[in-house]
């Protein structure tokens, strides 16, 4: 299983957004995500969060927020992916430029306008909760065929 993370960093109701533009072999390319990646050996998810929003942005971000785990069984060649999503409002430095995308403040009305994966306009609207969620979305050639989640108090 592929361990990852993803965050979205929010300011005056705004929502950091990485538009994946620049890798051809990127599975996530034309899409607009949020940033994170892969865990390195020996991190908890916070560091690996931390690391990643650090790698892409150049922000330095403090006190990020768990707010889900999810998992997207055989998402890319047959390996099953698990994602804690974490969202950040405290964070230092100064935005710089992205080898993986173009990096855009996007108002927090017009993210679900943006060319998501299909579950994303799910998991980011759940972000307006204030409710842990676990959640699972299966999709089969990049399309959503199936999803459920559980929200804990």
């Amino acid at each position: 299983m592929l361990a990852s993370t993803l965050c979205y960093l929010k300011r005056d109701g705004k929502t950091l957004m990485l538009h994946r533009n620049k890798r051809d072999a990127d599975v996530h390319k034309g899409k607009y995500n949020g940033l994170g990646g892969k865990f390195h050996p020996g991190e908890s998810p916070e560091d690996c969060v931390i690391r990643e929003v650090r790698e892409e942005s150049g922000l330095t971000m403090k006190n990020p927020r768990l707010r889900g785990v999810m998992t997207f069984p055989e998402f890319k060649d047959q390996e099953d992916w698990i994602v804690f999503l974490f969202t950040a409002t405290e964070f230092e430095g100064n935005l710089e430029e992205c080898d993986e995308g173009e990096l855009e403040w996007i108002d927090d009305q017009k993210l679900s306008e943006l060319r998501l994966w299909e579950g994303d306009k799910y998991f980011l609207s759940w972000l307006e909760q204030e409710k842990f969620f676990s959640a699972k979305f299966c999709y089969r050639d990049g399309q959503l065929i199936d999803h459920e989640v559980t929200f804990y108090h």
